[in-house]
């Protein structure tokens, strides 16, 4: 791994070139120069990706130029975001952007983890306030005799052999952010992944303090004490009594109330303007957040009057939906999601472009959360970064149970509607994603379900939280999801909002969260214990055919007639792989059931001898064609039609007739000679070869 700077982009505060193989990322990060007014750290990541990077040009006929970020593109950003966010001081308030492009891909060493370096780089040397630097690095594992099989840094054939994918961002002591997706594996190898890739990253962060050493720049000094912090101190001394009874009544609705509003403008008319309703407001949060920590950290005291331990009570349905495939509501206190399983053809599976190459997923999970699930008036259109992420957290909670296309040959859709949020909505989801695929009848290889744990600091002291609220989230230093089996873990994402946690945390963060899981897994399990054995009749149906890949052709025909015409007469999705698989799809059964036939006849050798009953298609005055097979015709000479001399086939045979035959011969151009003769008449009339122009003659012709 190399760090360049000086070469590119020298307007910005500061950017690093980070190469890995032939890999290389561009990281840049600029500030403004004026604080802002907002009431938070405008802090935006923005992951790039160019197709040229990997010697792509975009397979559109009328759009050459890359369109939105994909959505692998914004779970990169997210990742860098969530790795540098909590190192930020709080009293730093001018507009941070970091844009990352992606200029090589090699296809084998990942551009994201690098990104992640380079990023840490560029802040690390820039003149902006931050506690770092960090860095990260991708885990995979793959199981070895005697002994663990980490792998740090795997590429991309070592990744395709691993059992998860765990990206962990740390400085030297701490871990920062973790996001991963696993097998169900057990949580001693997570614990062990983790202390493995911080000893990668304590390597990285070496090579980044030689590089400020060489070229750092001097940071922004920050005032010691903000204004917001005096203004929070003669707040709590002149209206001690006020703040506590606001908060109390704050407290018993849970969620919102009026009284804290009401309060800040009277102390805002009492100071005679001197400070703002909003900036008053904004203290009054603080002081409210700090009141719940202290519950928490000095009494063992939840906003809820819960056991630091407990979850919430947890109520479940199935099939609320009467024309969806399968849907599951799954409500865990004030959180509720409602989940719905759609099942499709493979043609159906998701098509993604990337620097890399194409590839397509055939399991997909979609999360949105509307504004009224928290009460309030907001945007609604495309999703939102946060949305993306949820979602794909969710997807990948599943991904270890998610059948194959040889068991299940379905694309599956599942999308969760977040209808009411006070905590964890996408352990919800992943809780209702399992519900709603078993209701949907998708055999699952086991439940899963999640938890999400927070946590609060108070000097050398921690205290975990099962199951937080929204309000002990946002008082909190972590929210830590863990998702899994009663086998092992499938998912892990850490959000951190201060400087990282230690190795004992984690392993405590572990523990609490398989005991939670354990407990929402049996009360799955007391409503559904195994996925229904049927499909929803609204379901389509699917069907796979394998049939040899010099076979090809033949279903498909010359310039697709031949499965049109299946696809016309059935009714039915046929889908040809190059592999020879060809999935049949189709919402009638019948349907399904009568191009499965044609396909295969389309397919079937003819073998001499073979006896079939076909039906009579066309008459011509030398013979009848007959199909023997979904569009496989043979022909009956007049001389194989009867024991006796036949003048006239019409005599014998109508269009539309079903009649026995069996194979003579297919002949050196596949057509193939049928005969209406069995048992003795067979014997008594010698075969002959067919002639589409009439009886053969025998001996040389004479002119």
């Amino acid at each position: 791994m190399t760090l360049e700077v000086g070469r590119f982009a020298e307007q910005a505060s500061a950017a690093v070139m980070a190469t890995y193989g032939e890999t290389q990322v561009l990281a840049t990060v600029t500030t403004s120069s004026k604080e802002t007014t907002l009431d938070y750290f405008p802090l935006s990541v923005e992951y790039v990706e160019r197709l040229y990077a990997g010697g792509r040009i975009k397979g559109s006929r009328w759009v050459k130029r890359e369109g939105r970020p994909t959505d692998d593109a914004v779970l990169a950003g997210r990742v860098i975001d969530r790795s540098i966010r909590p190192l930020f001081p709080k009293a730093f308030k001018r507009d941070v952007q970091v844009i990352i492009t992606v200029l090589s891909v090699d296809g084998e060493n990942d551009a994201d983890v690098l990104a992640l370096v380079a990023v840490s780089a560029a802040i690390a040397i820039s003149p902006i306030p931050w506690n770092g630097p960090i860095a990260g690095v991708r885990v995979g594992y793959v199981p070895q005799e005697g002994g663990e099989g980490l792998i740090v840094n795997p590429t991309t054939t070592q990744q395709s052999l691993s059992e998860f994918d765990f990206i962990v961002s740390s400085n030297k002591d701490k871990v920062v952010m973790l996001e991963g997706g696993f097998c169900e594996t057990p949580e001693a190898i997570v614990s062990e992944a983790v202390r493995e890739a911080k000893k990668a990253n304590a390597e990285i962060i070496e090579l980044i303090e030689e590089l400020v050493k060489e070229v750092g720049k001097p940071k922004f000094v920050l005032p010691e004490v903000s204004e917001a912090d005096d203004l929070k101190h003669k707040i709590e001394t002149d209206y001690k009594k006020e703040m506590d009874g606001a908060f109390a009544k704050k407290a018993e609705k849970e969620f919102g109330g009026e009284e804290v509003g009401l309060l800040a403008k009277t102390i805002a008319e009492a100071y005679e303007a001197v400070y703002s309703v909003k900036d008053i407001e904004a203290a009054l949060d603080a002081l409210f957040k700090k009141q719940v920590r202290e519950n928490v950290t000095k009494h063992g005291k939840r906003f809820d009057g819960r056991k630091l331990d407990e979850v919430r009570p947890i109520e479940i349905e199935l099939g609320i939906l009467t024309r969806t495939h399968g849907s599951a509501m799954f409500k865990r206190g004030q959180t509720q999601a409602l989940t719905i399983a759609t099942l499709g053809a493979p043609s159906l599976a998701q098509l993604i472009e990337s620097p890399t190459g194409e590839e397509t997923r055939r399991y997909i999970h979609h999360y949105s959360m509307p504004p009224y699930s928290v009460g309030e008036t907001g945007r609604v259109g495309t999703p939102s970064r946060r949305e993306i992420g949820h979602g794909a957290l969710a997807e990948r909670a599943l991904m270890a149970v998610i059948p194959s296309e040889d068991v299940f040959p379905y694309t599956i859709r599942l999308v969760s509607e977040i209808m009411s949020s006070n905590g964890s909505t996408s352990m919800a989801s992943t809780c209702g994603s399992t519900l709603a695929l078993m209701d949907a009848g998708v055999p699952i290889k086991a439940p899963v379900a999640g938890i999400s744990i927070g946590l609060m600091v108070e000097k050398d002291k921690f205290t975990l939280l099962t199951d937080i609220l929204g309000i002990e989230d946002f008082s909190g230093d972590m929210d830590f999801k863990v998702a899994g089996t009663k086998t092992g873990i499938t998912a892990i994402q850490l959000d951190m909002k201060i400087d990282g946690i230690t190795d004992a945390i984690i392993d405590e963060t572990l523990e609490r969260a398989k005991v939670a899981r354990y407990m929402i897994l049996d009360k799955i399990a007391k409503v559904i214990d195994a996925p229904r054995p049927k499909l929803s009749q609204y379901a389509p149906k699917v069907q796979i055919v394998k049939i040899p890949v010099e076979r090809i052709g033949d279903v498909i025909g010359p310039g697709g007639k031949v499965i049109k015409s299946i696809i016309a007469a059935t009714g039915a999705i046929v889908d040809v792989n190059d592999d020879g698989s060809v999935f049949i799809s189709g919402v009638l059964q019948e349907g399904v059931d009568r191009a499965v036939t044609w396909v295969k006849g389309l397919t079937e050798d003819v073998i001499a001898g073979t006896e079939y009953e076909g039906t009579v298609t066309r008459i011509l005055n030398f013979g009848a064609f007959v199909e023997i097979l979904p569009g496989k015709e043979g022909m009956v000479h007049v001389s194989q039609m009867s024991a006796g001399f036949v003048s006239d086939p019409n005599e014998l045979v109508k269009v539309g007739d079903k009649v026995k035959v069996r194979v003579l011969e297919m002949d050196d151009q596949r057509r193939i000679n049928l005969s209406m003769l069995f048992g003795e008449d067979a014997k008594a009339k010698p075969d002959q070869r067919p002639s589409d122009r009439g009886p053969r003659r025998n001996g040389p012709r004479r002119f």
